[in-house]
């Protein structure tokens, strides 16, 4: 049995609970329980917190030059060994392997962002601002930083945070999802390869209990989340009442408008890659698609034919689309089907049917296509996470604004037009953080930042970009005067900015 560790000051630890808790790890294709991860507790973190912040002060003042050799280092080591990760990230989650390729090469998108940390933290400088005064900024890291991450990408959605956090001069304290841990810990290791010292990159499995401690530690300066919404608003609520800096990236209820003067086929292609996309396990999946005019039943015909020839099965064997990732999971994606049908929404491809391509007992919910979705049924009002696509159908453009504009949701969106003036409005009316022109998943590259509005974000600050360097650094101004020979003298008045 294969047994997942902690990784603190550049080692593997069980951590330092008297009695150790672990977790079951399971391939989802098999349903085999593949190893078991350690659970940290409050010492096991105060332990990965203290070497964090032992480590802060001489990684800090670590010159720039060496943090972004590291950087580069670390980029070279996991461009050759992507493959490693990706077979790492497909053995615990579940999805094909080009999926798991592509997640690693997203996520190696943002350390060649942060390798340009040097010119991402240059500061101004204003000479004379007063007579012989002179002003200029800095922008210096925060501390030990922690990042607690999702399951459905045990990869890249870390490296959103952690190579800004790094070469920003911070030390980090990650927890990722207990259900598919290896990646990180397979990160640690070719961090130290790469050079990173002691402390700079710490690991903790575990639940609640590992999510609180960090969330309340007092040497704890900022914390990053992405998961479901009611828990990021609970990180955001807790760690802010404990002093600090929060971004919590929550839920997602991302539509698809398709307008009648749209290539149906390009949308229907569009529908199936983004709607059923690594089991539909993504905040960025399409989960509604609204159908504007009189395309439906056309749109809705080329969506199923497209969705019964896809191939689920284990993501080892070339299939289109792997299982969902625990057990648990699935059923509650097939109660969300058996709940759609009951409330009138009409089956049109049914994932609960069928074979699948797999060994032993995987956790698989086929491709599912609802039509005639309305918005007062649990189908659309609810975060489903898995392969399901609800079709909504309306009269007018206005119509299926209002209806996006209407969600609680606000993660990203997407039209699919022809009509330039049609997408340049939608574009400026849409209240969605990440919108997407004939683009189905919008999500921007690394030196943009990612994040939605509404209940799909809480705190003011995106991941990565610009915004990802703000949020991992704090400012300061610096007001400077040196005395020359001639000056001197008492002077009790108050100073004029002359």
């Amino acid at each position: 049995m294969n047994t997942i560790n902690h990784w603190i000051n550049n080692g593997y630890t069980e951590g330092a609970e008297a009695s150790i808790e672990r977790a079951d790890v399971t391939n989802p294709a098999s349903g085999v329980v593949s190893g078991q991860v350690a659970m940290a507790g409050q010492d096991t973190v105060n332990e990965a917190v203290a070497a964090a912040k032992t480590a802060f002060p001489a990684w800090r003042d670590t010159s720039l030059s060496k943090r972004t050799q590291i950087l580069f280092r670390y980029r070279e080591l996991l461009n050759e060994r992507k493959e490693e990760l990706a077979a790492l990230i497909t053995a615990e989650h579940g999805k094909v392997l080009d999926d798991a390729l592509g997640e690693v090469m997203r996520g190696l998108e943002v350390v060649e962002y942060a390798c340009s940390m040097p010119n991402l933290l240059k500061g101004g400088y204003t000479e004379n601002a007063s007579t012989k005064v002179d002003v200029h900024s800095k922008r210096q890291p925060l501390g030990p930083v922690a990042i607690i991450s999702p399951f459905n990408f045990p990869a890249m959605v870390p490296m959103w945070f952690f190579p800004i956090a790094i070469a920003a001069g911070n030390t980090v304290v990650i927890k990722p999802s207990e259900k598919d841990p290896s990646a990180v810990n397979w990160e640690a290791e070719l961090w130290k390869e790469a050079g990173l010292p002691d402390g700079v990159f710490n690991v903790v499995h575990g639940g609640k209990p590992a999510v609180d401690a960090l969330l309340e530690h007092d040497d704890i300066k900022s914390v990053s989340f992405v998961g479901s919404t009611p828990i990021a608003k609970y990180v955001y609520e807790t760690a802010t009442a404990h002093g600090k800096r929060v971004q919590a990236l929550g839920g997602a209820k991302n539509h698809m408008v398709v307008l009648p003067d749209a290539d149906l086929d390009l949308v229907a292609d569009n529908a199936i890659n983004a709607g059923f996309g690594s089991a539909g396990e993504r905040c960025m999946a399409i989960s509604a698609l609204v159908a504007v005019g009189e395309i439906a039943d056309e749109l809705v015909e080329k969506i199923a034919h497209r969705a019964r020839n896809l191939r689920t099965g284990d993501g080892t064997r070339g299939t289109d689309m792997g299982p969902l990732v625990t057990s648990e999971h699935r059923d509650k994606v097939a109660g969300y089907i058996d709940a759609g049908e009951k409330e009138g929404a009409t089956v049109v491809v049914d994932g609960r049917e069928g074979e699948f391509d797999a060994d032993g007992d995987g956790f698989f919910v086929g491709p599912t296509l609802f039509d005639h979705v309305a918005t007062d049924m649990t189908i659309y009002n609810e975060e489903i996470f898995g392969p399901v696509l609800s079709v909504l159908r309306v009269d007018t453009y206005d119509e299926a604004l209002d209806l996006v504009n209407a969600n609680p949701y606000g993660n990203g969106t997407a039209i699919f037009t022809n009509d330039g003036g049609a997408a340049r409005r939608f574009e400026n009316e849409i209240e969605v953080g990440m919108i997407g022109i004939n683009v189905p998943i919008p999500v921007p590259m690394a030196y943009y930042s990612f994040g939605g509005w509404k209940n799909s974000l809480f705190g003011d600050t995106h991941a990565h970009g610009a915004e990802g360097v703000q949020f991992f650094t704090r400012g300061k101004a610096v007001t400077t005067r040196w005395a020359d020979p001639s000056h001197g003298g008492i002077n009790l008045g108050f100073p004029q900015n002359q």
